[in-house]
């Protein structure tokens, strides 16, 4: 059994997330997930829309999604120390920054696959909070 892992907030759900689901599920048999929690967040200086229980609701409720935890912690090698999962899914934007091309090699040494997913164009979480705080400014109905 090829057990795959990725993470992320989460909030605000949209097709770019379902995307990612979808596509890491088909390349292994069980997908795990980790949402971030609330406290995590905010190393960003950002805040969730949606409360963590929630947004874990939320992906739990996905058919490709086979469990979904809690994320704690950026350190995805020590996720990997309770998961032991063979497959890790991540976006793009990391690729060939200083800290993933390390974590990879880390990765490689225990025979962890690290998997570069695109994100979807046009679409990110932050760019709908932009888009509502715009008309909400502007006061225009919703």
């Amino acid at each position: 059994m090829i057990i795959g892992y990725t993470t992320g907030v989460y909030d605000l759900f949209h097709i770019g997330h379902l995307n990612l689901l979808k596509n890491a599920k088909g390349l292994c048999d069980k997908l795990i997930v980790g949402v971030t929690v609330d406290e995590l967040v905010k190393y960003k200086n950002k805040r969730a829309v949606i409360p963590f229980e929630e947004r874990l609701e939320i992906v739990r409720s996905i058919k490709y999604v086979d469990a979904a935890i809690a994320q704690e912690s950026l350190d995805k090698f020590a996720a990997w120390e309770k998961l032991k999962f063979d497959i890790l899914f991540v976006g793009d934007d990391w690729y060939q920054s200083e800290r993933w091309q390390e974590l990879e090699e880390k990765f490689q040494r225990v025979g962890v696959r690290v998997i570069y997913f695109p994100y979807t164009k046009g679409t990110s979480s932050t760019l709908i909070n932009q888009t509502l705080i715009r008309l909400r400014n502007e006061g225009v109905p919703t």
